[in-house]
């Protein structure tokens, strides 16, 4: 089941709000985390034990910890225990697959058989539950957060349906209050439907109708300039519409019921360096990067190329968070090249105007999707071969039938989506909305739900496309 579904819309969402709302306030936790563990249950019930082993393996850990003293020899050595025990659980899950590949590939190319493996599949949501149960650990020994003594309370911060699968990676301190307590109006609910809105139009609308072309050409062992490029940028584009539509969405649903999550996406493709845009850009997982790896790392307290380096170590590490591919290593490289270089360039005091600078950032952003796209390394690097031009210029047959008309405007639509709040100030509708006058105002409340109802009009034409960063 997925936000962007008929099942989800009309019989998940009423069932829950009904039994929440219906729950006396001192125990809302309950529905929120049976509810929550039945709708992850809904891929596989074997997912959902995984998790429950999770939560239960850190708060016991954690509760372990507080006891014996969280700066004792024994509460480092729990620490430590819960930290590798939680890592162990994401390695073998996310990574055995690669690690056997590897070494098959190793193996023949000597001229020996491959070794025997089942594939495991990977449970969804594991990274992100995994990394919270990380953050939990590490700020409680760091004295961040006092221990949870609530398992109930403890439960719902992991299982909460609407981060659950893909994020925002929320930290225990930012909603332990609204886990004892929340407030619930009106115009709270309202504004939290709202959000839930605006992502899912930017969900099904936007990033579903691009899902065909970037698929379509991607799968082609050859492609054209222009269709290299068409489908890096129609990716470029379905991936954040996708993404930030999600987290909005996500943000929405927990709003609607007093939970108070972290923005995640802050217009990435109007930043005007590499550095701004993973400020801006799946803003939980940066900062997570930053304080809880390249912090730990040394951070910039080490010298000029100790700071490049760590900078360099903690992107390709968040390139393999995301997927156990050679590709997303290779995207690791990639950023974590460009964030040591910024940084280079700007203890050289050069500088560029916005314009140019958005543009440069943009083309290497661009360049790097393409890696995190690609299927593999032979794939990435025939789409690099098509957007050089060595494969033709033109659009060919087996892409021409394949991506409609709509396809290419709604290229056209988000791209000026991306790039309209740069006319912020300039017109009203980028000014809050009583600055404004009634007719504004009206549109400004109506126009979420008309996206809202013509998106459901598409949904109902086509099925339901998952959220791509479901994968990871």
């Amino acid at each position: 089941m997925i936000f962007a579904s008929f099942e989800f819309v009309f019989l998940f969402l009423p069932v829950y709000f009904a039994l929440y709302f219906l729950t006396p306030a001192k125990w809302r936790n309950w529905p929120v985390l049976i509810l929550s563990w039945l709708f992850y249950a809904w891929w596989r019930v074997d997912f959902l034990a995984l998790l429950v082993g999770v939560t239960v393996f850190t708060f016991m850990v954690a509760r372990l910890m507080d006891a014996s003293g969280v700066a004792s020899a024994r509460g480092k050595r729990l620490f430590m225990l819960g930290i590798l025990g939680n890592l162990g659980v994401l390695g073998y899950f996310k990574y055995a697959n690669f690690g056997v590949a590897t070494f098959n590939d190793a193996l023949t190319g000597i001229g020996f058989a491959p070794m025997a493996w089942n594939e495991i599949l990977l449970p969804i949501g594991l990274s992100f539950y995994v990394l919270q149960s990380v953050s939990y650990l590490i700020d409680l020994r760091r004295g961040h957060v006092p221990v949870s003594r609530d398992f109930i309370a403890y439960a719902t911060y992991k299982a909460i349906f609407s981060q659950l699968i893909a994020g925002p990676i929320v930290r225990y301190a930012e909603i332990a209050q609204d886990l004892r307590q929340r407030q619930h109006s009106l115009a709270i609910f309202g504004t939290g439907a709202r959000r839930f809105m605006i992502g899912f139009a930017m969900k099904v609308a936007l990033a579903d109708t691009l899902s065909p072309m970037a698929d379509a050409i991607f799968a082609l062992p050859a492609p054209t300039l222009l269709e290299a490029w068409s489908g890096a940028i129609a990716y470029t584009l379905q991936l954040f519409f996708d993404f930030a539509g999600y987290s909005a969405m996500a943000i929405g649903l927990a709003l609607m019921c007093g939970f108070h999550f972290p923005e995640n996406f802050n217009r990435p493709y109007l930043s005007a360096n590499i550095q701004d845009f993973w400020n801006r850009w799946h803003m939980t997982l940066g900062r997570f990067l930053r304080d809880y790896l390249y912090i730990s790392m040394g951070g910039n307290r080490r010298g000029a190329f100790r700071t490049y380096l760590n900078l360099f170590l903690t992107m390709v590490i968040g390139g393999l968070w995301h997927g156990a591919n050679w590709t997303f290593i290779l995207w690791g490289v990639w950023h974590g090249g460009m964030l040591a270089l910024h940084r280079w360039w700007n203890r050289a005091g050069f500088s560029m105007p916005y314009l140019a600078a958005n543009a440069l950032l943009m083309l290497c952003v661009v360049i790097g999707w393409v890696t995190f796209r690609a299927p593999d390394i032979h794939g990435t690097f025939g789409m690099y071969r098509g957007m050089l031009g060595l494969n033709g210029y033109g659009l060919t047959d087996a892409i021409a039938w394949q991506v409609t008309p709509d396809q290419w405007w709604t290229v056209g639509i988000a791209a000026l989506l991306v790039y309209l709040p740069m006319i912020a100030g300039r017109t009203a509708l980028f000014r809050p909305p009583e600055q404004n006058g009634p007719l504004w105002r009206a549109g400004w409340a109506a126009a979420p739900f008309i996206g809202f109802v013509l998106s459901l009009v598409l949904l109902y034409s086509r099925a339901a496309v998952p959220f791509l960063y479901f994968q990871f």
